[in-house]
């Protein structure tokens, strides 16, 4: 199938970050959010991204004006009836995300590919809640979404070939490295990702390090092209301890749990450059 239009569910950071994705590849998009002054926001935002492009000579005045002309919003989930593609960016909590998706399942055509961003819950769970479980898919985008290529598209055990390989090649057209993986807990780089900085952070205190140094040790000597406190950090302290808490409750396995560091971070209002201040001040 060809995908035209492409629905956005939640235009937060990573939903217009989709949106633009999707406009910068030439699809009519339509963006849901839950108010129409957020959704206002979402445009402004997006062609600030796009405005900031022209100046690079990075894309023609034209190609953005024409961008944003196939940009609409809306607070009606009904909106997106003829979308071929639906991707699913609101709260990262599981029952919210059944509850939409059992609505898309109502109102879109039956060839409609629903795909999820979920960065850590069961794509299978979110699927079930559909009674068409073989088109519904995650398509886990990373941010800055107009920026880093890849997208992990997730398959359920349900999920049919044709919508797998119709989304891996909307992608490839819209500039990504898509790479296929199977719905397991955190894909494949929150897998990896994860408990991996879980270690750095109780590194910090076991070894008595400096966030400063342990970044510059990282990035010098392991080749890291961010430090990982300064990742932590742009992931935002209450994300990656989301996604840790959901991995340890899948795997139970101690490393994925989030350090007693992040969590107190967390409940001190330190999330990272969102706030202003996490490992380091911005």
């Amino acid at each position: 199938m060809e995908i035209r239009r492409v629905g956005v569910v939640g235009l937060g950071t990573m939903g217009a970050g989709i949106a633009q994705v999707a406009l910068q590849a030439g699809n009519e998009v339509v963006g849901r959010e839950v108010t129409a002054e957020l959704g206002e926001q979402a445009r402004t935002k997006i062609d600030h991204f796009l405005t900031r492009a022209v100046e690079k000579g990075r894309m023609s005045a034209e190609d953005q004006e024409a961008a944003m002309s196939r940009f609409r919003t809306t607070t009606d989930v009904s909106d997106l009836a003829g979308s071929d593609l639906v991707v699913e960016a609101i709260v990262e909590e599981l029952e919210p995300k059944r509850d939409l998706f059992a609505e898309l399942d109502r109102l879109t055509s039956r060839e409609a590919i629903l795909a999820t961003n979920t960065s850590a819950l069961s794509v299978s769970a979110i699927a079930a809640a559909t009674g068409r479980p073989e088109r519904v898919i995650g398509m886990h985008f990373f941010n800055p979404a107009p920026l880093l290529p890849l997208v992990e598209i997730v398959r359920t055990e349900r999920s049919s070939d044709e919508a797998v390989d119709a989304a891996y090649e909307w992608a490839e057209r819209a500039g990504k490295q898509p790479v296929r993986c199977n719905d397991t807990p955190g894909f494949i780089v929150n897998r990896v990702l994860i408990p991996l900085l879980n270690d750095c952070v109780r590194v910090l205190d076991e070894a008595g390090i400096a966030p400063e140094d342990l970044d510059k040790a990282m990035t010098n000597g392991a080749g890291w092209p961010m430090g990982p406190c300064e990742l932590v950090d742009l992931v935002g302290i209450d994300i990656h301890n989301h996604a840790s808490e959901a991995l340890h409750g899948a795997l139970g396995e101690d490393r994925m749990a989030p350090p007693e560091r992040l969590v107190q971070m967390q409940s001190e209002g330190k999330l990272g450059r969102k706030s202003g201040e996490g490992f380091f001040t911005y």
